[in-house]
């Protein structure tokens, strides 16, 4: 009985691993031109962190060049399909409208209201900055269905302006927040926090499983799934109930401590790619692309450790290697929160528990 129960409560979806947005404009002869408009900086994602660098009214959402998971969702009645990152550092869903005219939204899934039986419109508006760009849209209601649980009556963006060339190549349409309920527009309840509402999960907990692989990720509600385990699980209390916040003890390169000396804060974050610093916080040389973007170095440079320490608990996180040379899994940005984003991720199987407001992290297959 109990494991019949399970199969109902705990639902997991499959993700897709998309190619990065980086090598898109690379093939396209875009990247240059790009870098020269829009200045990069991680930071820019997380105001409510960093209040000194960016504007207190924006809301926090998809700020990273290299987004690579994203599963389908539907909305309205019948479904419309659409292709969404779970962001776990936003607390926001929105999608594109058919009433937006930005090249971003013509190249991507739009949802059309007129088409749904269940849409209800209201008088809220969603304005969303971020360090490459901006949405602009409209807050509307209608079901949502997210793997097999269907949520109704959740509040949603459709965007109606999507300015600027990032969104016109990514492979996603929207942006489906997993944050607390702090961090999204005023009056909108955020989708997880609607699913435990209804009571349609069987725990106020959601999990994270990134493979290296096209196949094979997954978002796990309401369960965890220890197959995707190797050893223990490690929980870590959560600091701040806004983005998924912990504390960590030091920062390691080699052994040696090289920032945080005396402990700092950082993000777990499936909407950022790389791992993020304050700027010469990484203690090592390393090649830096354009913009702090990562880069490229001889192999010879991934032999560097890099090593974030929480209590009782080292975590490596390694670089990433491509036919002989490597490209840092690191960047710098603004502020002194540390963002540990896919790399780290898909290293360690990632639990976020609401219901106790802890993170855990478990070695991954």
């Amino acid at each position: 009985i109990s494991r019949l129960f399970f199969l109902v409560a705990c639902a997991r979806l499959p993700l897709e691993r998309g190619k990065k947005l980086r090598d898109v404009l690379r093939e396209k002869d875009l990247l240059h031109q790009f870098f020269q408009h829009h200045h990069y900086d991680i930071g820019t994602k997380f105001p409510h962190a960093f209040p000194n660098g960016t504007r207190l009214a924006t809301e926090p959402l998809l700020n990273t060049l290299d987004v690579e998971y994203y599963g389908t969702i539907s909305i309205g009645t019948p479904p419309q399909d659409f292709t969404v990152v779970f962001d776990t550092g936003s607390s926001d869903l929105w999608v594109p409208s058919v009433s937006c005219t930005s090249l971003a939204c013509q190249t991507h899934q739009m949802f059309d209201p007129s088409q749904s039986s269940t849409y209800k419109s209201t008088e809220l508006t969603l304005s969303i900055h971020y360090g490459t760009g901006e949405m602009e849209g409209i807050v509307g209601s209608d079901t949502v269905t997210v793997a097999s649980l269907v949520d109704t009556n959740q509040l949603f963006g459709l965007s109606t302006a999507e300015p600027g060339p990032f969104f016109v190549n990514v492979r996603f349409d929207g942006i489906l927040g997993l944050g607390y309920p702090n961090l999204a527009a005023d009056g909108i309840t955020p989708v997880f926090d609607n699913l435990v509402n209804q009571s349609l999960l069987q725990e106020n907990l959601f999990s994270v499983y990134l493979s290296r692989e096209a196949a094979g990720s997954v978002v796990i509600f309401g369960g965890i799934d220890e197959s995707y385990v190797t050893g223990p699980i490690n929980w870590i209390p959560v600091s701040y109930q806004g983005y998924w916040q912990v504390s960590m003890d030091s920062i390691l390169v080699n052994s040696q401590e090289v920032a945080c000396a005396g402990g700092c804060q950082a993000i777990i974050d499936t909407g950022t790619s790389l791992v993020a610093g304050g700027p010469g916080h990484l203690g090592f040389p390393r090649p830096l692309g354009r913009q702090g973007m990562g880069g490229h170095g001889p192999a010879e440079q991934c032999k560097e450790r890099y090593q974030p320490t929480f209590p009782q608990l080292p975590f490596p996180a390694p670089m990433q290697h491509d036919q002989g040379s490597c490209m840092s899994s690191f960047q710098d940005t603004s502020g002194d929160l540390w963002i540990l984003g896919d790399v780290f991720i898909r290293v360690y199987y990632s639990i976020f528990d609401r219901a106790n407001n802890r993170v855990g992290l478990a070695k991954a297959v």
